[in-house]
């Protein structure tokens, strides 16, 4: 369960890309984007504005089965936009997904990628937390100040940790280690903003708020923790112990970032 509001992750949405737009107005467009291979900064615009609005579709038509998703990851769809519109092409999109969101409310149901949770509600949190990502991204890739706060970074964490106990994220399969096992345990300390523990000891991954002693431990600011989730560049995180475990974990975990 989410632990921030429904209206919190509209605003979200709306002010974090503004803050993305921002990092990226006046640079140039063709720079690379070195957390995302292969991508450049308009890439990285076009990418973020097609997941609104891919989100956009499914909250506005209350879709009940998947929706095409091309804009999202083929560059090709929105290439007819102009470099220079890109960041009022985004920000108009982000505003059109914040104010479907609210329209419908955080109980309409409609389809979600998710195995148990149907509602717009997802789409509010999760898009939030891809819009702060994404600028991650485009600060890294600029030289801007990325900062963040703790009670959304903190979210984001807890985002991460329930898609990290979905059958996807840990049931055996071809050509990949098992996951689970006697011994095996995560332990995430936010400086100052709280610690969660991960239990890979049982037949499925279990994870809680808390301290717990840890095959791997991680210690660090909120904000660089919820980076180092994601494989971006968090330099001021400490980690001890198993980091195999921990590599394993964050490539199992990862794969619904490709959904």
């Amino acid at each position: 369960m989410s632990s921030l509001t429904f209206d919190r992750y509209c605003h979200e949405i709306g002010y974090q890309t503004d803050l993305l737009a921002g990092h990226v107005k006046g640079a140039d467009g063709t720079a690379p984007v070195a957390s995302c291979p292969g991508w450049d900064l308009d890439r990285l615009l076009r990418h973020v504005g097609g997941d609104h609005r891919w989100a956009d579709e499914v909250v506005r038509t209350r879709a009940d089965g998947p929706v095409p998703d091309e804009g999202v990851n083929d560059p090709s769809v929105y290439a007819d936009i102009d470099a220079a519109a890109l960041g009022a092409w985004l920000s108009d999109g982000a505003a059109a997904l914040a104010a479907g969101l609210r329209a419908a409310g955080p109980r309409a149901q409609v389809w979600t990628p998710a195995e148990d949770r149907f509602t717009t509600a997802f789409w509010a949190r999760r898009m939030a937390h891809e819009t702060v990502v994404h600028r991650a991204d485009a600060a890294l890739a600029t030289g801007a100040e990325f900062r963040l706060d703790d009670d959304l970074a903190a979210d984001g964490i807890e985002e991460w940790l329930e898609f990290s106990t979905v059958s996807e994220a840990y049931e055996p399969q071809p050509g990949t280690s098992e996951l689970l096992g006697a011994g095996r345990s995560l332990r995430f300390h936010a400086i100052g903003a709280g610690q969660w523990f991960v239990d890979l000891d049982g037949d499925r991954p279990t994870w809680r708020i808390g301290y717990g002693e840890a095959a791997v431990s991680l210690r660090g600011p909120v904000t660089d923790l919820l980076l180092l989730l994601y494989r971006r560049p968090a330099p001021a995180v400490e980690v001890r112990g198993d980091t195999d475990l921990l590599d394993l974990w964050l490539t199992r975990t990862g794969f619904w970032l490709e959904v």
